[in-house]
C-alpha cells in the first residue's frame, strides 16, 4: 500500500522547502525552517493523535481538544538514533479518565510511526487531565 508521496527541494546551504497534496512548510537552516527531528516528532505526534482519536470515538468519549509534547534523546554513538522519547498528552475535558487512558494507549499501540521508531527507541506515553 503506497502512504503518500511528496517532494522536497534543498539549495546548498541545507535551505528547502517540502510540498506535500495538502501543502508546502520551510525546511532546514532559514526562518521558520524545520528540522529533521522536529517533522519526525510531528509525525509520531500526529499518527499518534489521529490513532487515540479513532479508538476514543469508537468508545464514544468526549474530550474538547488536547496539547501533545513530543520530547527525545539520541544515542551517543554513530549513527545517532534516538533511545528515548516521551509522548506527555494533556486531555482537556475528557468523558472517562479511565477509559481516555486505555484509548491512548490504543492509540500508541496502533499507530503505525510510534511502532516504526520503537523499534529503535524506548517511548513513554504521559497522559493528564484538566478542565477547560
Amino acid at each position: 500500500m503506497k502512504a503518500d508521496t511528496i517532494q522536497l527541494t534543498f539549495d546548498k546551504d541545507f535551505v528547502g522547502e517540502m510540498t506535500s497534496p495538502t501543502g508546502t512548510i520551510k525546511l532546514g537552516s532559514q526562518d521558520n525552517g524545520m528540522k529533521p527531528y522536529h517533522l519526525l516528532f510531528g509525525a509520531l505526534a500526529s499518527c499518534f493523535y489521529a490513532t487515540f482519536l479513532s479508538v476514543a470515538t469508537k468508545m464514544r468519549l468526549s474530550l474538547t481538544d488536547v496539547a501533545i509534547e513530543v520530547t527525545g534523546n539520541k544515542r551517543d554513538e554513530t549513527p545517532a538514533t534516538l533511545d528515548h522519547v516521551t509522548i506527555s498528552m494533556v486531555v482537556f475535558n475528557g468523558s472517562d479518565e479511565e477509559k481516555l487512558r486505555k484509548a491512548a494507549d490504543l492509540g500508541a499501540k496502533f499507530c503505525s510511526i510510534h511502532e516504526t521508531i520503537s523499534k529503535v527507541a524506548k517511548i513513554d506515553l504521559v497522559v493528564t487531565f484538566e478542565s477547560k
